[in-house]
């Protein structure tokens, strides 16, 4: 009996751990979004880096990305926004535009959805674990370059429950280095390991409604002229960029921003969020088609879901028995139909309904629905396309050149040598 026994238990544990590869290799397989679906955050591929160039009119850009090796010699990787993907910027709404090149940007990406009309090269899926050679170390340049959410040092720290607790600084003439430690706001184990960053003359503090300078802190005999201070692991927020270092030290952040309280954290993203609130009202709140109800000669009811991330006084401009104009739009979210503005040719109808779509919204959508009515339904407007909505008392503009394409083709969407002028 114990010899049957035994063989069985071996089988068993050699089974287990079979299906517990099988999990993990499963959890690492990169994932590709859906058509009409909001991918699970938990699913993303996270990393880190320098934004070193954007295009904000296609909503795409570069990163250096943060891998074991010599930081200054990882070449920029382009990404891409998903048409859902949120940007945040001092804990608030931002568009790519808002974001200062050189910020240390935290990214939650995927593979591309099509890669037949990706704004960006498509890589080998495994490209994460290949090592880039002259001492950049894997990980450089992952296939999963499109983007769910890209944020900035103080955004992902609110979101995590994190705060910097700056341990030691040592300055000389305006500027130096701070020892600190990137830990859980309610108290860490004591594990987090400490880093070193530069600051200088540049470096913005803020403190409840005031902005100081190294001078300020200095005279005020907060900071010293020289030498050494131990800052006791006081908790702040901070603001990280890179910058070239001397002294063959190849990857090592300079802090851009010190906030030392909540107000003067919350300040920054009431400014931020006022420019991005402007910015959605005069491009309009974009979304997506889940549905087409056709009527008679060009009219349909139309339900669609507004995406997230967006102040929530946006969405309460939306309501039940309101006017509203629809026009398509692209993966970039470029207008594709209209030649003056996002108005000039869109579908004008109203609101039937607003609907709260039930449990938790996913990242990406807002968890709101509406019902559109209109008369003139267009060909961009099919379940599955994206579009911009506007509702009634936001402002109708005419957005500039490189936001719009011109005839509607896919082909236009990145601008070529041609849209420059002969001379």
């Amino acid at each position: 009996m114990m010899r049957i026994q035994y063989p069985v238990r071996f089988m068993a544990l050699c089974l287990g751990l079979f299906l517990f590869t099988i999990v993990a290799i499963a959890q690492e397989k990169p994932f590709r979004p859906e058509v009409g679906k909001f991918p699970p955050l938990e699913k993303a591929l996270s990393y880190r880096g320098e934004l070193v160039f954007v295009d904000h009119a296609n909503r795409r850009g570069s990163i250096r990305v943060q891998a074991s090796g010599m930081f200054f010699r990882n070449d920029p990787h382009p990404f891409a926004m998903l048409p859902y993907g949120i940007v945040r910027y001092h804990g608030a709404p931002a568009d790519l535009r808002d974001i200062p090149l050189g910020t240390v940007m935290h990214v939650e990406a995927f593979l591309p959805p099509d890669p037949k009309i990706s704004a960006v090269p498509v890589l080998p899926i495994n490209n994460r674990k290949v090592d880039g050679n002259h001492n950049r170390g894997a990980g450089t340049a992952p296939a999963e370059n499109h983007v769910l959410l890209l944020e900035d040092e103080p955004s992902y720290c609110q979101r995590v429950g994190k705060v910097w607790k700056l341990k030691e600084l040592d300055i000389n003439n305006r500027r130096g280095m701070i020892i600190a430690t990137c830990e859980p706001k309610q108290g860490g184990d004591g594990k987090a390991a400490e880093e070193k960053m530069t600051f200088d003359a540049a470096t913005r503090i803020w403190r409840g409604r005031e902005r100081l300078t190294i001078d300020e802190l200095i005279a005020d005999k907060i900071w010293p002229a020289e030498g050494k201070k131990s800052l006791g692991g006081q908790p702040v927020l901070l603001g990280v960029t890179w910058k070239p270092t001397p002294g063959g030290i190849f990857t090592q952040f300079h802090i851009s921003d010190i906030w030392l309280d909540d107000v003067a954290m919350q300040r920054s993203a009431s400014n931020q969020t006022e420019v991005h609130k402007a910015f959605i009202r005069s491009r309009w709140m974009p979304a997506w088609i889940d549905s087409v109800e056709y009527g008679k000669f060009g009219r349909a009811k139309v339900t669609a879901t507004l995406f997230g991330g967006m102040d929530p006084s946006l969405y309460a401009d939306f309501q039940k028995g309101a006017t509203a104009q629809m026009n398509s739009v692209e993966m970039t979210l470029k207008h594709t139909h209209g030649a003056y503005g996002p108005a000039h040719m869109a579908s004008a109808g109203s609101i039937l309904e607003v609907m709260k779509i039930p449990g938790e919204a996913p990242l990406g959508s807002s968890g709101i629905q509406i019902r559109f009515e209109t008369d003139l339904i267009i060909e961009g407007i099919r379940p599955g396309r994206i579009v911009r909505i506007s509702p009634a008392g936001w402002p109708k503009v005419d957005v500039p050149r490189e936001e719009y394409l011109n005839g509607g083709s896919p082909e236009e969407r990145f601008p070529t040598p041609a849209i420059f002028s002969k001379y």
